[in-house]
């Protein structure tokens, strides 16, 4: 998902919120305690040293999942706790510091978290910032906009109130949060938030510019997909117990083990890149011990040598994806996929991409997906930049199954494109969507991006007409971007935007969120044009089979 993803070096980086570690120079003793037999063995923790973002050297606490013995020379497969698997990494007895080792209790081999074996690095809990404090400066008079709620009829009276009268602050979203640090949530039923129907009027204060706007109220997800924190996506709290049977592609993490924790495959060549993996793919197995693995970068087929790849282009006609052109503007290309129609092509998609999704499983079953291709045009053909898959019918509003930018295309904007390209489609389709959750770290950072800029710029742009203030709903809104209604509510509490002020509810853009907005737009440079979309949907539910 996530850009999408973002490239993550070997030497690695700390995740979002991670808190310091220490970094002392503990030097490796052979002589350090050891096992009964005298070896280190599987499940140990210890610090192991690494070289961070900065280029310094650290000691974080690590695990032994693993160890391997070549020409006499002990190799040990190690987990960096709290951080992402995608930096795990075979060390040497050199780097290890026997001083601290912590071995396993003999009840249990590894620890284990809500009955899952091992340890599994999750999103950290997202920090979000207190209210925007005033500056100091003076900003022209703000724009007011009249703004409309209602107390939802389904929903019950708030004690003291009417229903027609707007929420009390005590029942609101409460985005004035007294703490510097708070966990981001997603609306649900049992928070009570206001809808479009009584008037609210925007004032200003403090020197920021006050827009009004109305949120609606959320629907509940189910926990098993969630967990209890939206933001903490890759949070083995809300592991699904099994996979969903309607096609997704959430990985089940009940059947991890220590053989899918590691990465099998060691390097990948796809046309002029090599590719390091970031976590497990199920590629076969005689394939895991080869130093380079080779990807035909048309048909996705691979090979074991580069005699195997070159004696096998001779053969592969293919300069695209196979498939339907749907977009194409300069040198991007969007192809749709059929899985049922192109299954071999969508098997390999789906074994390359999870070389750099953890979050999501490998169903060969690919019979339910569509998948939106993205590729770059030279003259020797469309090479592949990233894709996006969602389910021909999804009962849950999906618009997006898997989404991955391969890693040499990361941070150069691709990313938001797929994004933008998956509402573009649900504005055909005349639906709201949202990503099959749970997101990686790198994909939420990127929605949440999007689904921000998309907001703002909408926002920004309301002008008032005939001297009375414009009105802007949450339906309108989800309307005009085709972003689902939750998304819009959750994104508008992740900027600390909606505050409670005088019976309304108020949107408070400050200088920063402006400037700042405004910045990233000159950044994003590429950007989907609907006038180049050739897309018509198809009901799917009128068809017997996919």
């Amino acid at each position: 998902m996530a850009e999408v993803v973002s490239p993550v070096p070997g030497a690695g980086r700390r995740e979002p919120g991670e808190v310091g570690r220490a970094r002392g120079p503990p030097v490796a003793d052979p002589g350090a305690a050891l096992s009964p037999q005298g070896e280190i063995i599987e499940g140990c923790r210890l610090p192991v040293l690494r070289r961070n973002q900065d280029n310094e050297d650290e000691w974080p606490l690590a695990e032994i999942l693993s160890v391997k013995d070549i020409s006499g020379r002990k190799l040990f497969y190690v987990h960096y706790i709290d951080f992402n698997k995608r930096l795990d990494e075979w060390v040497t007895h050199e780097r290890l510091d026997l001083k601290k080792i912590q071995f396993p209790k003999k009840e249990a081999k590894t620890p284990t978290k809500n009955g899952l074996p091992g340890s599994r690095p999750g999103s950290p809990e997202r920090e979000v910032p207190a209210s925007t404090q005033a500056s100091g400066k003076t900003l022209p008079i703000p724009v007011q906009i009249t703004l409309r709620f209602n107390l939802p009829k389904e929903r019950e009276a708030i004690p003291g109130g009417e229903p027609d009268q707007p929420l009390s602050s005590s029942s609101c979203l409460q985005p004035n949060h007294r703490s510097t640090k708070r966990k981001v949530e997603v609306v649900s039923p049992a928070t009570p938030v206001p809808s479009e129907t009584a008037p609210a009027s925007v004032f200003p204060q403090n020197g920021s510019a006050r827009r009004a706007v109305a949120a609606q109220p959320g629907r509940k997800r189910k926990s098993n997909c969630l967990g209890t924190d939206e933001d903490s996506q890759d949070s083995s709290d809300g592991i699904p117990s099994a996979p969903r049977m309607t096609g997704s592609l959430v990985s089940d993490r009940s059947h991890d083990d220590i053989v899918t924790r590691m990465k099998n495959i060691e390097c990948i060549e796809l046309g002029r890149h090599r590719l390091k993996p970031w976590y497990f793919s199920p590629y076969p197995q005689e394939l895991t011990t080869l130093p380079v693995l080779y990807l035909c970068e048309f048909c996705l087929k691979y090979g074991r040598s580069l005699k195997c790849l070159q004696r096998h282009l001779t053969k592969c006609d293919l300069r695209h994806p196979p498939g339907n052109e749907i977009y194409r503007k300069g040198t991007i290309s969007f192809f749709e996929i059929d899985g049922r129609k192109n299954k071999s092509y969508s098997q390999n998609l789906c074994l390359l991409a999870k070389c750099f999704l953890d979050h999501k499983t490998l169903y060969y079953d690919t019979d339910p997906f569509l998948f939106y291709v993205m590729t770059e045009y030279d003259c020797k053909g469309f090479h592949i930049v990233g894709y996006f898959s969602k389910e021909k019918e999804s009962t849950e509003d999906y618009n997006v199954a898997c989404i991955l930018t391969l890693p040499p295309y990361q941070r150069r904007g691709y990313g938001k494109l797929l994004i933008e390209f998956s509402y573009e489609l649900s504005k055909v389709e005349g639906k709201t969507g949202t990503p099959e959750k749970p997101l990686s770290d790198l994909g939420l950072l990127s929605y949440r991006s999007y689904w921000s800029q998309t907001i703002l710029e909408i926002l920004m742009g309301l002008k008032s007409e005939s001297g009375e203030r414009p009105q802007i709903t949450i339906n309108e809104i989800s309307e005009i971007t085709s972003i689902k209604k939750e998304d819009v509510i959750s994104t508008l509490q992740y900027l600390n935007l909606i505050n409670y002020y005088k019976g309304q509810y108020i949107l408070t853009l400050s200088e920063d969120i402006v400037d700042g907005h405004e910045r990233a737009m000159l950044k994003r440079l590429l950007r989907i044009d609907s006038k180049c979309l050739h897309f018509t949907p198809k009901d799917w539910s009128k068809r017997g089979k996919w």
